[in-house]
């Protein structure tokens, strides 16, 4: 085992734990009780570790390498086209640090109207292609969605990026002004319009109800977004987050113990009770299960390794919100905490929890 942690490049710690978990279990043993690796054991460590670096969680991971119908052949040409996912996204970021620099370089002022729109749509044009990927429809949250549609024929998606927890059974119009969002619908999605929330193109009442999930804190001026889906539809459903309570950010360990910038990363994001004002809404909490399908912002909450992934962290529009150095920072202390056990100690209170309140909150109006 230590030599192929060795060759590899991870510790045996690390190969401990996936003979632990029975992800990668060596089969078979020395004459002294070492461990050794067959050449079968050896290939599924490679995809495991290679996987393991494109950002992929072990529960994923096993559940890819594990798969009746995927051969070695089939996990090579996956491995090929997620690196070359990565690699566009990697050159649509630094092309848009380029053009940055480049008007820097020339003394142009870059005006904070530009800065800015890279925490909106532009955010999403650099790091949105993998959100189809990760971000997906968490069923038990959709349940409390669509309950509160209530008997709603004709539903308006406002921010609806790649399409998740729109109803199929219902007449479902989209509006969402991320043209890379917008390609990642899949086909038979409902029809989607490049539009932004602040300026709707519908006439009075066109909807029996305007649904939002987890946009308004990339909109421009929220509260115009959210009187703008109150006249255009006879009620309002949004899917957004409490700030009001005092300390708030201590509610999820992530941003009390290792991301204390997220506070001063929404200032400026309007309180639950004035969005709530807004559109005459009641506000309803919304759990997350311990296992969420979903990979927002607080769905890894029982499963902590996730952050440390890449991938997960991309689909996540807060990292970007925050910077590169405080992300940088925070996950090296979190790695720091789970090596050593710090984590596990701190929050062992959440073991046995399904489901726990984070602060998202659904306004029903």
């Amino acid at each position: 085992m230590g030599q192929v942690a060795e060759l590899v490049g991870v510790s045996v710690r690390t190969l401990h734990h996936y003979d632990a978990i029975r992800l990668v279990r060596p089969s078979a043993r020395t004459a002294a009780g070492y461990r050794v690796y067959s050449a079968r054991d050896v290939v599924r460590l490679r995809e495991v570790l290679a996987y393991r670096r494109l950002g992929f969680g072990l529960r994923e991971i096993a559940e890819l390498v594990d798969a009746p119908s995927a051969d070695t052949v089939a996990h090579l040409r996956r491995l090929r086209g997620l690196l070359l996912e990565q690699r566009d996204r990697a050159d649509a970021m630094v092309a848009a640090i380029d053009r940055e620099l480049q008007a820097r370089a020339k003394g142009l002022k870059v005006a904070p109207e530009e800065q800015l729109a890279m925490l909106g749509t532009g955010l999403y044009d650099v790091i949105g292609s993998g959100y189809a990927a990760s971000r997906r429809t968490e069923p038990r949250i959709a349940a409390q969605i669509w309950d509160a549609l209530g008997d709603a024929q004709t539903v308006l998606n406002v921010g609806a990026g790649t399409g998740s927890y729109e109803p199929d059974d219902r007449e479902v119009t989209a509006v969402e002004p991320s043209a890379v969002m917008r390609a990642q619908r899949p086909a038979g999605s409902a029809p989607c319009m490049a539009a932004a929330a602040e300026s709707l193109p519908f006439e009075d009442q066109s909807f029996d109800v305007a649904m939002a999930v987890s946009t308004v804190h990339h909109w421009q001026d929220p509260i115009v977004g959210l009187r703008e889906m109150r006249r255009v539809a006879c009620r309002v459903v949004v899917l957004t987050f409490d700030t009001d309570e005092p300390a708030w950010q201590n509610r999820f360990w992530l941003t009390r113990d290792y991301l204390p910038q997220f506070a001063a990363a929404l200032a400026e994001f309007p309180s639950l009770a004035v969005m709530a004002d807004a559109i005459g809404a009641r506000a309803e909490p919304v759990p997350v299960p311990w296992d969420c399908a979903d990979g927002l912002f607080e769905a890894y909450w029982r499963r902590p390794q996730a952050y440390l992934e890449a991938r997960v962290r991309r689909a996540m529009s807060v990292w970007a919100r925050v910077g590169q150095e405080a992300e940088q920072r925070a996950v090296r202390r979190l790695r720091d905490d789970l090596d050593s056990g710090t984590w596990e100690e701190r929050n062992s209170d959440l073991v046995d929890l399904d489901a726990a309140d984070l602060g998202l909150r659904l306004l029903v109006a």
